[in-house]
């Protein structure tokens, strides 16, 4: 894929998501600003699939705009429309679908199958991983924060109780093993 393809593929995914979430989700649009900054940032350590780090992390929120909330499951209904809307590149959709372990979050809701078996998960942990990493060292604000404040933050929002509470706490050691993964490639990146 050209630069110039590339930098259009995350021209377009900046388009669509500020359409969908700027006005009705503002603070969420928030967050999603500063994981593609973030995403921007550590973009470096993948080379050439920079540009789906930093489109992904632009998108990965997009299934919460309202006119979208089908299943009510954000990464689902944010992959499906990407896929049928937009015929968005299948490597992209399937980022989407699955980031910060969606598929442990998808099983408490029972939609796990679903979701596997429309967006099964990208088989480049890398990449993989520098979304979770990106997503989960920002604040709902797009901050920065550590992994450990986030999943705290998150569990005080919804609650201990919530499906999302208990997804998250479930899913806390991978998502710290991940961020621990992207930490130490950064940190053998060339200075």
């Amino acid at each position: 894929m050209s630069h110039g393809m590339r930098d259009s593929t995350v021209e377009w995914a900046t388009q669509v998501t500020e359409a969908e979430l700027q006005t009705s989700l503002p603070r969420r649009w928030a967050h999603t600003q500063g994981v593609a900054s973030r995403a921007a940032e550590i973009g470096s350590a993948l080379g050439k699939d920079s540009y789906l780090l930093v489109s992904a992390a632009t998108l990965h929120d997009i299934g919460y705009a309202p006119r979208l909330a089908v299943t009510g499951f954000h990464p689902l209904d944010g992959a499906r429309f990407l896929r049928d809307e937009h015929g968005a590149d299948k490597r992209l959709v399937r980022l989407v679908a699955n980031h910060s372990f969606a598929l442990l979050e998808a099983e408490e809701r029972g939609l796990r199958d679903e979701l596997a078996a429309e967006f099964p998960l990208l088989e480049q942990p890398l990449l993989v991983d520098a979304l979770v990493y990106c997503d989960i060292t920002t604040t709902p604000d797009g901050n920065r924060t550590t992994a450990q404040d986030r999943v705290a933050e998150i569990v005080s929002r919804y609650g201990n109780d919530s499906v999302v509470g208990r997804f998250i706490r479930r899913a806390a050691p991978e998502i710290f093993a991940s961020v621990e993964r992207v930490e130490a490639a950064l940190a053998a990146q060339p200075r």
